[in-house]
């Protein structure tokens, strides 16, 4: 019997993403709260049903926040004894995404795996994000993105609006779960070049897809797959999306239509 380690047992560092980024945020204007991350969902704050659920999956090590403010951390009690207590790690967030994630990556040792998600995730489980790990660390790819068939979300979840990409082998919904292995984080460079562009729409289609996928997406003949090699490409890191089954899977609280039906499902699951 062979004695070498099993890669589907390794361990992650969860880093979460939870920065305001408007002072109109729909949850926070509905709630009353001081930031979106702190809005309640069936009477919890949203950002402590996420570390709750990270905290009870075995192949997390370890949970960094980044983000809120810390002077708003007085609003939410709970979260700010788990970051006294040491539970949980925090750092300011930065002014976008991927420069947050950057700023996590750095305090988290260069061979150690990661999962990124963010507090608006109310309804993540145990089970979607052991799922999600065991099959990253399975795949050969750099990177995973998690991804979900919208046809999935919309027979659990008929009246809910999603964000859908339309490719040619079908509608896709995000799921707000992706992971980097060592060799998968120079991608966050790639993103945060993404970022910088996306004012500029022409120079982000010729670095960031290349015209040739766009040609293709706007024409209905691109692929999931298709939309995956052509950035691991640009990129110089393999990408493989990570199917879900679970339609909580991908339904995030962006909007009160979300933080209702999020409500409701977690009142039907009780």
């Amino acid at each position: 019997m062979s004695n070498a380690p099993n890669p589907t047992s390794q361990q992650f560092v969860a880093l979460v993403l939870a920065a305001d980024r408007t002072g109109k945020d729909p949850i926070t204007q509905y709630t009353g709260s001081t930031c979106k991350a702190f809005a309640p969902v069936d009477g919890i704050p949203m950002i402590i049903r996420v570390l709750d659920t990270l905290m009870a999956c075995e192949q997390i090590s370890a949970i960094i926040l980044c983000g809120p403010p810390e002077s708003l951390h007085v609003h939410c009690p709970e979260l700010k004894q788990r970051i006294v207590s040491g539970q949980v790690s925090w750092l300011p967030n930065l002014d976008s995404p991927s420069r947050s994630t950057e700023s996590g990556l750095s305090q988290v040792p260069s061979n150690t795996p990661v999962l990124l998600t963010t507090a608006d995730h109310a309804l993540l489980t145990p089970n979607i994000v052991q799922n999600f790990l065991k099959k990253s660390l399975a795949s050969e790819s750099d990177a995973t993105v998690g991804a979900i068939d919208q046809r999935i979300v919309a027979a659990a979840f008929p009246n809910s609006k999603r964000t859908v990409i339309r490719l040619r082998d079908g509608g896709f919904c995000g799921c707000n779960l992706f992971t980097f292995k060592p060799s998968g984080r120079p991608i966050v460079k790639f993103w945060r070049k993404a970022e910088d562009l996306r004012k500029r729409p022409w120079r982000l289609i010729a670095q960031v897809l290349g015209l040739k996928t766009v040609l293709s997406y706007l024409f209905g003949s691109l692929t999931l797959h298709q939309a995956l090699a052509a950035v691991s490409e640009k990129s110089g890191v393999t990408i493989q999306a990570i199917m879900q089954d679970d339609p909580r899977a991908g339904v995030d609280v962006d909007k009160v239509e979300d933080l209702a039906l999020a409500e409701s499902i977690l009142k039907a699951d009780s």
